[in-house]
């Protein structure tokens, strides 16, 4: 399958691309001519609907896994079988992510685990095993999509709070660590997005929370993926930065 639309030749690898944020960002890089390969936890199906759309709509060639981020042996496979496919990967956007809300005295030894190792322990795992290749090309992006909770906390989402804040300091570290090499590392910090996470709000309670937004509504998915190229298509100068993107919330 040849692309297209768009003859840049670049590839991005995308985590938890089956819906909300992570779809929104492979549907906006397939149609700036990127080839994809992306990966779910577990919505096999709708991720490969997802991928024949990309495909039919923009002509790029679209690879598909499912897998736990937070499993080594699951990322090095994909990453390993994404250069063999593709020869190259320019852009890697760690997005897939899990909430926990409730009590922290509540939260059980292996809620803590499953939390961790998929939204901190899986940024790792794609991270560094990209870096040695993206370091032998002498280019590539890194992307992280964080959450507003990781600059400031939220009551009873402490773990989840945990791991965005464990993230943006990755971000900042790794970010000093390879900009001798000229890969830029950001993340985004996203304040409240209208997605399926966020829809345990019933409607009074989602208007109340708009309330307090200065923007006065929930960010779009689609707006993510729109910052999210912008930062991945920005100077390599831009690196080791947390940007908030939240409505003026916090």
């Amino acid at each position: 399958m040849t692309n297209q639309t768009n003859h840049i030749n670049k590839t991005a690898i995308i985590t938890g691309a089956s819906r909300g944020i992570g779809a929104a960002i492979a549907k906006k890089f397939a149609s700036c001519g990127y080839n994809l390969s992306l990966c779910c936890r577990s919505s096999s199906d709708t991720l490969k609907e997802l991928a024949g759309e990309l495909h039919s709509n923009y002509g790029v060639d679209v690879l598909c896994y499912t897998g736990n981020v937070g499993d080594f042996y699951f990322a090095q496979d994909m990453i390993t079988k994404t250069i063999s496919h593709f020869g190259h990967i320019d852009v890697l956007v760690n997005n897939a992510g899990i909430s926990h809300i409730g009590l922290l005295s509540d939260m059980t030894p292996e809620e803590w685990s499953n939390i961790v190792s998929v939204n901190l322990t899986g940024v790792f795992n794609f991270s560094k095993l990209i870096i040695p290749h993206m370091v032998a090309e002498k280019s590539g992006r890194i992307l992280q999509i964080s959450s507003v909770w990781g600059n400031v906390g939220a009551s009873c989402e402490v773990a989840y709070s945990a791991c965005k804040g464990g993230i943006n300091a990755f971000t900042k570290a790794l970010g000093k660590e390879l900009a001798p090499s000229h890969i830029p590392v950001n993340a985004i910090a996203c304040g409240v997005i209208d997605t399926d996470m966020n829809r345990c709000f019933d409607e009074a309670e989602r208007a109340e929370l708009a309330d307090e937004i200065p923007a006065g509504r929930f960010a779009t998915a689609d707006e993510v993926a729109d910052m999210a190229y912008s930062v991945i298509t920005a100077s390599d100068y831009l690196t080791g930065q947390i940007i908030t993107f939240d409505g003026g919330w916090i």
